[in-house]
């Protein structure tokens, strides 16, 4: 099952059927306990749509959230701590990411609030006092208030890879601002976890054409979903549930993002996020 936000209404989408119902208060769905029941009762005398009407609907859509907190975890695939290691060498914080890689504890961080999430379709920033800048595609997690993992949607951690670079303590302004971050385009929303064979594709364009293709499989991720998840949620309360990104396995070497390049996320059984580029 997916469901899509749209500015007037909501789209589900279960089996081959698309149907179209009012709009949700998302922060109240969203804290759900049983989200998938909850919306199988809800769209049961909603409008069975057809395809062409579909295809219209889709291609205006809201990020799929109300005004849920995003967090992220850091340096959970191998690729990212080697990635980490090299770009802070000079600054001596390459050992902090060979550790945390290979702790118990997992790095977690504060990522956005619903302002500074980007919808499907629209811009994504990079900011003007960094020079090193790049999409993170990561699986996201849905998570409920008891931190049980209710589904799944493409996320983008937008960083400046020259900031954290130059000191791991600037991290909060490599991560966070106006535009670092989109979800979408929809939820997957299943009591099933993701295959772990589900790969994610990360491919950047710039005058359309493609300068940038990469891919990386969910058997790369170190730990376990529900691990992250659980980890999140050891002194923190969501009462109206929360997002969390899983970490990125794709980073783009010798390459940094311009205005107007289009950044395209996709995830076997979520789906396709597509951003362009602006700069703030």
């Amino acid at each position: 099952m997916k469901i899509y936000k749209l500015p007037s209404g909501t789209l589900l989408e279960s089996g081959n059927k698309f149907v179209l119902g009012p709009q949700l208060d998302w922060d109240q769905l969203l804290a759900s306990e049983n989200l998938r029941e909850e919306l199988s009762e809800k769209s049961k005398n909603w409008e069975v749509i057809p395809e062409e009407r579909v295809t219209s609907l889709l291609a205006n859509l809201l990020s799929p959230m109300g005004n849920q907190e995003i967090w992220a975890a850091g340096v959970t695939y191998f690729r990212s701590r080697t990635a980490r290691m090299e770009e802070s060498q000079d600054a001596g914080g390459a050992d902090f990411y060979d550790k945390v890689y290979n702790a118990d504890r997992p790095e977690l961080f504060f990522k956005a609030t619903a302002s500074r999430v980007s919808a499907p379709g629209t811009a994504v920033n990079i900011r003007k006092d960094s020079s090193w800048d790049v999409p993170e595609p990561e699986l996201t997690l849905v998570l409920s208030p008891s931190g049980k993992i209710q589904g799944y949607t493409c996320g983008n951690d937008m960083s400046s890879r020259s900031i954290e670079g130059e000191n791991p303590l600037y991290l909060p302004q490599a991560k966070v601002y106006a535009g670092c971050a989109a979800i979408g385009p929809c939820l997957l929303i299943t009591n099933k976890p993701i295959e772990e064979t589900a790969t994610i594709r990360l491919e950047i364009f710039r005058d359309n054409v493609l300068a940038f293709v990469g891919e990386t499989a969910l058997t790369q991720l170190k730990r376990k979903p529900q691990e992250l998840a659980d980890w999140l949620f050891r002194a923190n309360t969501f009462p109206i549930g929360c997002f969390l990104m899983t970490g990125t396995g794709i980073v783009p070497d010798d390459f940094t993002l311009e205005v107007g390049d289009k950044v395209r996320i996709g995830i076997d059984e979520v789906g396709v996020l597509e951003n362009f580029i602006e700069k703030i």
